[in-house]
Protein backbone atom coordinates (compact mmCIF):
# COMPACT_ATOMS: atom_id res chain seq x y z
CA UNK A 1 0.00 0.00 0.00
CA UNK A 2 1.26 3.59 -0.90
CA UNK A 3 2.17 5.60 1.73
CA UNK A 4 -0.28 8.63 0.25
CA UNK A 5 -3.13 5.66 0.60
CA UNK A 6 -2.00 4.63 4.05
CA UNK A 7 -2.18 8.84 5.32
CA UNK A 8 -5.84 8.34 3.51
CA UNK A 9 -7.13 5.31 5.74
CA UNK A 10 -5.72 7.35 8.48
CA UNK A 11 -7.47 10.39 7.97
CA UNK A 12 -10.82 7.94 7.71
CA UNK A 13 -10.20 6.47 11.06
CA UNK A 14 -10.39 10.04 12.50
CA UNK A 15 -13.21 10.61 10.57
CA UNK A 16 -15.16 7.45 11.38
CA UNK A 17 -15.63 8.67 15.40
CA UNK A 18 -17.63 11.60 13.97
CA UNK A 19 -19.60 9.86 10.96
CA UNK A 20 -23.05 9.49 12.11
CA UNK A 21 -24.42 6.32 11.39
CA UNK A 22 -27.55 5.85 13.80
CA UNK A 23 -30.78 6.76 12.04
CA UNK A 24 -32.45 8.40 15.11
CA UNK A 25 -28.87 10.78 15.54
CA UNK A 26 -29.85 14.60 15.85
CA UNK A 27 -30.19 16.17 12.57
CA UNK A 28 -27.36 18.87 11.61
CA UNK A 29 -28.82 22.73 11.23
CA UNK A 30 -30.98 22.53 8.26
CA UNK A 31 -31.95 18.91 8.25
CA UNK A 32 -35.03 17.45 9.80
CA UNK A 33 -35.14 13.68 10.69
CA UNK A 34 -38.14 12.08 9.19
CA UNK A 35 -40.50 10.90 11.88
CA UNK A 36 -43.20 7.93 12.01
CA UNK A 37 -46.22 9.30 10.25
CA UNK A 38 -44.75 12.23 9.04
CA UNK A 39 -45.19 13.23 4.76
CA UNK A 40 -43.51 15.89 3.04
CA UNK A 41 -46.76 18.33 3.50
CA UNK A 42 -46.76 18.52 7.41
CA UNK A 43 -43.06 18.72 7.18
CA UNK A 44 -42.79 21.56 4.80
CA UNK A 45 -45.48 23.40 7.03
CA UNK A 46 -43.43 22.71 10.06
CA UNK A 47 -39.94 24.63 8.65
CA UNK A 48 -42.22 26.94 6.16
CA UNK A 49 -40.91 25.86 3.34
CA UNK A 50 -43.07 24.46 -0.07
CA UNK A 51 -42.84 20.87 -0.82
CA UNK A 52 -41.56 21.44 -4.11
CA UNK A 53 -38.38 23.56 -2.53
CA UNK A 54 -37.72 20.23 -0.29
CA UNK A 55 -38.32 17.97 -3.42
CA UNK A 56 -35.49 19.79 -4.80
CA UNK A 57 -33.22 20.44 -2.93
CA UNK A 58 -33.56 16.72 -1.92
CA UNK A 59 -33.78 15.37 -5.54
CA UNK A 60 -37.44 13.28 -4.11
CA UNK A 61 -38.62 11.74 -7.34
CA UNK A 62 -41.61 10.39 -5.72
CA UNK A 63 -42.85 13.07 -2.98
CA UNK A 64 -44.55 9.92 -1.18
CA UNK A 65 -41.49 8.23 -0.80
CA UNK A 66 -39.89 9.39 2.35
CA UNK A 67 -38.87 7.28 5.16
CA UNK A 68 -38.70 7.19 8.93
CA UNK A 69 -35.28 8.34 9.93
CA UNK A 70 -34.35 9.77 6.63
CA UNK A 71 -32.89 13.26 6.72
CA UNK A 72 -34.15 15.88 4.80
CA UNK A 73 -32.70 19.02 4.10
CA UNK A 74 -35.51 21.84 4.95
CA UNK A 75 -32.88 25.01 4.55
CA UNK A 76 -32.26 26.57 1.08
CA UNK A 77 -28.33 24.90 0.60
CA UNK A 78 -25.66 27.79 -0.05
CA UNK A 79 -26.24 30.27 -2.38
CA UNK A 80 -30.14 28.84 -3.34
CA UNK A 81 -32.13 31.73 -3.64
CA UNK A 82 -34.82 31.89 -0.80
CA UNK A 83 -38.77 32.42 -1.14
CA UNK A 84 -39.91 35.88 -1.40
CA UNK A 85 -42.00 37.06 1.27
CA UNK A 86 -44.77 40.08 0.99
CA UNK A 87 -43.91 41.36 4.63
CA UNK A 88 -47.28 43.17 4.39
CA UNK A 89 -48.57 44.25 7.71
CA UNK A 90 -44.91 44.01 9.22
CA UNK A 91 -42.83 47.43 9.89
CA UNK A 92 -40.25 48.19 7.31
CA UNK A 93 -37.15 46.60 8.47
CA UNK A 94 -33.86 47.91 8.39
CA UNK A 95 -31.29 47.65 5.82
CA UNK A 96 -29.63 44.09 6.27
CA UNK A 97 -25.75 43.88 6.93
CA UNK A 98 -24.08 42.74 3.20
CA UNK A 99 -22.68 39.23 3.16
CA UNK A 100 -20.21 37.31 1.02
CA UNK A 101 -21.85 34.90 -1.12
CA UNK A 102 -21.18 31.35 -0.47
CA UNK A 103 -18.22 30.10 -2.62
CA UNK A 104 -18.49 27.89 -5.23
CA UNK A 105 -18.23 24.01 -5.81
CA UNK A 106 -14.38 23.07 -6.11
CA UNK A 107 -14.24 22.31 -9.58
CA UNK A 108 -14.32 18.56 -10.74
CA UNK A 109 -12.91 17.54 -14.13
CA UNK A 110 -14.75 14.20 -14.13
CA UNK A 111 -18.57 13.33 -13.75
CA UNK A 112 -20.20 11.07 -11.15
CA UNK A 113 -23.16 9.05 -10.72
CA UNK A 114 -25.00 7.90 -8.06
CA UNK A 115 -23.47 4.85 -6.17
CA UNK A 116 -26.98 3.45 -5.09
CA UNK A 117 -30.04 3.93 -5.75
CA UNK A 118 -31.17 3.93 -2.02
CA UNK A 119 -33.11 7.05 -0.42
CA UNK A 120 -30.79 9.74 1.19
CA UNK A 121 -30.52 9.46 5.37
CA UNK A 122 -27.94 11.62 6.16
CA UNK A 123 -26.58 14.75 4.34
CA UNK A 124 -22.81 15.72 4.25
CA UNK A 125 -22.17 18.45 6.90
CA UNK A 126 -18.50 18.40 7.03
CA UNK A 127 -17.89 17.60 10.46
CA UNK A 128 -20.07 14.89 12.26
CA UNK A 129 -20.62 13.53 8.55
CA UNK A 130 -17.69 13.62 5.85
CA UNK A 131 -20.23 11.80 3.02
CA UNK A 132 -23.54 11.04 2.15
CA UNK A 133 -25.32 7.83 3.80
CA UNK A 134 -27.53 5.98 1.14
CA UNK A 135 -30.68 3.53 2.43
CA UNK A 136 -30.95 0.22 0.91
CA UNK A 137 -31.49 -3.59 1.44
CA UNK A 138 -28.26 -6.09 1.85
CA UNK A 139 -27.35 -6.90 -1.28
CA UNK A 140 -27.87 -4.16 -3.03
CA UNK A 141 -26.06 -3.03 -5.68
CA UNK A 142 -23.22 -0.33 -4.85
CA UNK A 143 -21.63 1.00 -8.27
CA UNK A 144 -18.11 3.39 -8.75
CA UNK A 145 -19.48 6.51 -9.59
CA UNK A 146 -16.71 7.22 -12.11
CA UNK A 147 -14.03 5.24 -14.08
CA UNK A 148 -10.87 4.47 -12.02
CA UNK A 149 -8.41 2.23 -10.60
CA UNK A 150 -9.09 0.30 -6.68
CA UNK A 151 -6.64 1.70 -4.11
CA UNK A 152 -8.10 -0.15 -1.45
CA UNK A 153 -10.30 -2.69 -0.66
CA UNK A 154 -10.12 -4.19 2.96
CA UNK A 155 -12.06 -3.76 6.25
CA UNK A 156 -8.76 -2.36 8.15
CA UNK A 157 -10.51 0.36 9.17
CA UNK A 158 -13.08 -0.66 11.92
CA UNK A 159 -15.79 2.79 11.88
CA UNK A 160 -16.05 2.08 8.16
CA UNK A 161 -16.17 -1.66 7.83
CA UNK A 162 -15.61 -3.49 4.43
CA UNK A 163 -14.16 -0.57 2.57
CA UNK A 164 -13.45 0.44 -1.05
CA UNK A 165 -11.30 3.53 -2.40
CA UNK A 166 -11.49 4.41 -5.87
CA UNK A 167 -8.52 6.79 -7.38
CA UNK A 168 -9.96 8.60 -10.54
CA UNK A 169 -7.01 10.83 -10.98
CA UNK A 170 -4.74 12.26 -9.29
CA UNK A 171 -6.82 14.59 -7.13
CA UNK A 172 -10.11 12.89 -6.75
CA UNK A 173 -10.92 9.93 -4.90
CA UNK A 174 -14.35 8.35 -3.93
CA UNK A 175 -15.48 6.25 -0.70
CA UNK A 176 -17.36 3.64 -0.33
CA UNK A 177 -17.80 2.23 3.13
CA UNK A 178 -20.24 -0.41 4.93
CA UNK A 179 -20.25 -2.99 2.59
CA UNK A 180 -21.69 -6.71 2.68
CA UNK A 181 -19.45 -7.85 0.17
CA UNK A 182 -16.55 -6.36 -2.17
CA UNK A 183 -16.60 -7.60 -5.58
CA UNK A 184 -13.23 -5.37 -6.82
CA UNK A 185 -9.50 -6.08 -6.14
CA UNK A 186 -6.89 -3.09 -5.37
CA UNK A 187 -4.95 -2.86 -8.74
CA UNK A 188 -7.94 -3.46 -10.37
CA UNK A 189 -9.48 -1.14 -12.79
CA UNK A 190 -13.58 0.12 -12.98
CA UNK A 191 -15.57 1.62 -15.00
CA UNK A 192 -18.27 4.10 -14.31
CA UNK A 193 -21.42 2.30 -13.27
CA UNK A 194 -19.83 -1.36 -12.37
CA UNK A 195 -20.69 -2.69 -9.68
CA UNK A 196 -18.33 -2.91 -7.43
CA UNK A 197 -19.89 -3.90 -3.95
CA UNK A 198 -23.36 -5.17 -2.28
CA UNK A 199 -24.66 -3.00 0.19
CA UNK A 200 -24.30 -4.26 4.01
CA UNK A 201 -23.90 -3.03 7.22
CA UNK A 202 -20.14 -3.62 8.60
CA UNK A 203 -19.16 -0.91 10.94
CA UNK A 204 -22.77 0.37 11.05
CA UNK A 205 -25.90 0.05 12.66
CA UNK A 206 -28.01 -0.32 9.74
CA UNK A 207 -27.50 -1.45 5.75
CA UNK A 208 -26.49 1.70 3.97
CA UNK A 209 -23.78 2.93 2.04
CA UNK A 210 -21.75 5.71 3.30
CA UNK A 211 -19.95 7.69 0.16
CA UNK A 212 -17.60 10.09 -0.11
CA UNK A 213 -15.48 12.36 -2.27
CA UNK A 214 -12.28 13.77 -1.94
CA UNK A 215 -10.20 16.29 -3.88
CA UNK A 216 -6.46 16.10 -3.09
CA UNK A 217 -6.77 16.64 0.99
CA UNK A 218 -10.20 18.16 1.13
CA UNK A 219 -13.08 16.03 1.78
CA UNK A 220 -16.41 17.61 0.21
CA UNK A 221 -19.88 17.28 -0.55
CA UNK A 222 -20.90 14.73 -2.92
CA UNK A 223 -24.42 16.19 -3.22
CA UNK A 224 -23.10 19.23 -5.01
CA UNK A 225 -21.70 17.00 -7.89
CA UNK A 226 -23.76 14.36 -8.31
CA UNK A 227 -26.69 14.75 -11.00
CA UNK A 228 -30.70 15.14 -10.01
CA UNK A 229 -32.59 11.81 -9.48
Amino acid sequence: MSLRTLILCSSLLLAACATPSSPSAPAPAGYYRVQPGDTLYRIARQNKQSVANLARWNQLADRSSIQAGQLLRVQPPSGAAKPASSGAGKPAASKPAETRPAPPPAKLDIKLQWPADGALISGFDGNRNKGLDLAGKAGDPVRAAAAGKVIYASKGIRAYGNLLIVKHNENTLTVYAHNQKLLVQEGQQVSAGQQIATMGDSGANRVMLHFELRLGTRVVDPAAYLPPR
